[in-house]
């Protein structure tokens, strides 16, 4: 038994963090089924993926696929019928569109009052710019983030879209669904959830949130304890030219690193701005006398927050990654086992499961159209009438 098993979702996002939400609820048990436009029926950018390329997307995984073309009046009625006995529906268009479309979460919840429905965008379906489009890079900017990563003096440092895509809105949006899931339990009813991109980021500022409205700081690139600004918690290339993390904040931490280096005198100075220069200076040098796989071998023997900065090519081969299962092997129809990330919460009794790499575009039409009581005849009818592919 895995933990949402029994829990049907039924997918109507589309890029990253939509599918990567599916992706968590249907690593854990869920019956994932993605409704996807018919081939001509809307936009849809496959990022050039061929067909080994989309074995390998994890975001795709655990699902099902069927082809509805919205626009059309019967396949509003057929996906109405899905809703019927799903608990779950994601959506990731702008603000307006499901309505228009007639699969809102009015005529969704007037056939199923249990439904959890969640609007996964970027700016929310409230606001003057619930109707501006945008990516990560614009709701990080908008969140809050994006102004506090990088160094002094320079532009903004605009990291991978982990922030907004994958942790403030997939992440999140998966969070708000098992909890009105929860909530479910004790009301009997379903609801809506509003989810923003923009809010999940300004969400996880949480700590520096309450530094401003107490003391009014505002972070700054490279200028506070956590981004770079002080010896302790920064990184450092070594001779081979890759770098090592420390995280030393605790004086503790501190005093064991300073001794592990041979800098005793810098260990009552850690927060002494004053003496910043000459310690970065010391520490930059020392840390070029070896790789950066020595260091941290000789490190982490100790009591030190240590941690080599790897590369993608370089943590699926790490002993710990390997060791917590993160790097897994899923058999696909085409070309046979193939690595996926592994799934990051370990459950005692209720463990999840990779079960199926992602599906082809409509495989399942037919099947989960049945499923929800359509018989051959109807279902032949939609596709001859484009409503379903």
């Amino acid at each position: 038994m895995m933990p949402l098993e029994g829990i049907r979702v039924l997918d109507m996002s589309g890029l990253a963090p939509g599918p990567y939400c599916t992706m968590l609820l249907g690593d854990l048990g869920a019956d994932v089924i993605v409704v996807e436009a018919t081939p001509g029926a809307g936009r849809r950018m496959d990022m050039g993926a061929d067909a080994r390329t989309r074995a390998y997307d994890p975001l795709r995984r655990n699902k099902r696929s069927i082809g509805l073309n919205l626009k059309e009046a019967s396949a509003q009625e057929a996906f109405l019928k899905l809703a019927e006995d799903a608990d779950v529906v994601i959506e990731g268009y702008r603000p307006g569109v499901v309505k228009r479309l007639g699969v809102d979460y009015e005529a969704v919840s007037k056939r199923n009052p249990r439904i959890v429905y969640c609007s996964l965008s970027g700016y929310g379906q409230t606001g003057p710019y619930s109707n501006l489009v945008g990516h990560d890079i614009n709701y990080i900017s908008l969140g809050g983030a994006l102004g506090a990563i990088g160094w002094p003096g320079q532009p903004p440092a605009i990291p991978l879209n982990l922030i907004a895509d994958f942790a403030g809105g997939g992440l999140y949006a998966a969070f708000a669904i098992v909890t009105a899931i929860v909530a479910r339990e004790k009301t009997g009813r379903g609801q809506y959830v509003d989810m923003a991109m923009s809010d999940g980021v300004t969400s996880l500022l949480a700590m520096a949130t309450g530094q401003f409205f107490s003391a009014g700081h505002v972070p700054q690139r490279g200028a506070d304890f956590l981004n770079g600004a002080i010896p302790a918690y920064h990184v450092y290339e070594c001779s081979d030219g890759k770098w090592l993390s420390i995280g030393s904040l605790e004086p503790w931490f501190w005093s064991e690193t300073c001794q592990a280096l041979g800098c005793d005198e810098f260990i009552p100075h850690q927060n002494n701005r004053e003496k910043f220069p000459e310690m970065f200076e010391w520490l930059r040098a020392k840390f070029k006398e070896k790789t950066r796989d020595e260091w941290f071998e000789e490190l982490r023997q100790r009591d030190i927050c240590v941690g080599p900065v790897l590369g993608l090519d370089e943590v699926f081969e790490d002993p710990h990654v390997l060791a917590r299962d993160m790097v897994i092997e899923v058999e696909h129809p085409e070309f046979g086992p193939v690595k996926q990330v592994g799934i990051a919460p370990k459950f005692s009794d209720t463990p999840g499961a990779v079960r199926t790499t992602g599906p082809a575009r409509g495989e399942h039409t037919d099947e989960v159209l049945g499923e929800a009581g359509l018989s051959t005849d109807e279902i032949a009818a939609l596709r001859e009438a484009g409503a379903a592919g």
